[in-house]
């Protein structure tokens, strides 16, 4: 029963890295783990790095959800998958055994519910393509590592000449915060945003996509710019390099804690690295910085119980393992 599951978990993942969610990755370690099965960001990149990239819609690409299902949808791109051996036909689903069943897409004849064959070509090559002839080599997502921590990046929105950014950080505590300095004309340079005290024991992991227009600002009038935080970014990410779910969170002890204003980053996604440029035994003796969120008021303490025992985004951010 574990090596089906495990097969299940793996083949949500090689969908994933047809161009996926980052956030999704949150989810699939913690049913995994639910079930027993121990998968993590290591498994997910090596997934990801052999799954070609077939499909570009929102958010990796400009197409919506009703152009990728007139291009062939789901059931061409399953097809694909399963014909280049890249997903186990066997994999237990809601549906039944096997995933033959998800290669044929639903249509109505009369009133009647019928299942065709996917159409031999797809519909659109911008949108949807054969594994055959990709749009990357390899899925959308990276593992970064470094020592900063873990984390995770969606890089199939993200122009190759954009994927490698070294700059100065610039630490925020809060992403108003950030979107205040934007405000006050004091971001207007090439810049790594530090957003932390974002993790799930720190707030519970608010939605950090407001971030994105205005870093996409400052990347379109040339400057090179990047994201890195221990918080949550849905897939719609977009265009501009953001490190994720940094592990450990700042108010885990996390080195995230020690970054200053300054301090040279270097984010590559290429290389699967995210690097403090500074000196090892300068950056470990600094005092981390306090938490200076609310834990208090409005019914927060009801919650202090879940915020001490929730574990790390990569075991799944989940207050039982």
């Amino acid at each position: 029963m574990k090596s089906m599951i495990r097969k299940t978990a793996l083949a949500c993942v090689a969908l994933l890295a047809t161009g996926g969610s980052t956030n999704h990755t949150l989810h699939l370690v913690a049913m995994a783990r639910a079930a027993g099965i121990l998968i993590d960001w290591q498994d997910m990149a090596e997934v990801s790095a052999v799954t070609p990239l077939l499909a570009r819609i929102y958010a990796n690409g400009p197409a919506d959800v009703n152009q990728f299902h007139a291009a062939g949808g789901m059931a061409f791109l399953v097809r694909e998958l399963l014909a280049a051996g890249l997903l186990h036909p066997d994999t237990v689903t809601v549906g039944g055994d096997g995933l033959a069943p998800y290669a044929l897409a639903p249509d109505l004849d009369g009133d009647m519910l019928v299942w065709r064959l996917p159409p031999e070509r797809s519909g659109d090559a911008d949108i949807l393509r054969p594994a055959s002839d990709p749009f990357d080599a390899q899925g959308g997502l990276r593992l970064l590592t470094g020592n900063l921590g873990r984390s995770v990046i969606k890089i199939s929105a993200v122009a190759p000449e954009h994927r490698v950014v070294e700059a100065p950080a610039m630490v925020f505590d809060d992403q108003d915060d950030f979107l205040a300095a934007y405000k006050a004309g004091l971001l207007d340079r090439d810049l790594v945003a530090v957003i932390r005290f974002q993790g799930p024991r720190a707030n519970g992991m608010p939605e950090l996509h407001k971030l994105t227009p205005t870093l996409s600002v400052l990347q379109g009038r040339g400057r090179k710019v990047a994201l890195v935080t221990d918080g949550r970014m849905s897939g719609a990410s977009g265009k501009v390099p953001a490190a994720i779910h940094l592990t450990p969170e700042a108010l885990d002890g996390g080195p995230i804690a020690r970054i200053r204003d300054g301090d040279p980053i270097r984010l590559d996604a290429e290389a699967g690295t995210l690097e403090v440029r500074i000196a090892p035994a300068e950056f470990a003796a600094r005092p981390p910085a306090s938490f200076r969120g609310e834990a208090h008021g409005v019914g927060r303490e009801l919650f202090s119980p879940f915020r001490r025992a929730v574990g790390a985004a990569e075991t799944g951010a989940s207050v039982f393992f």
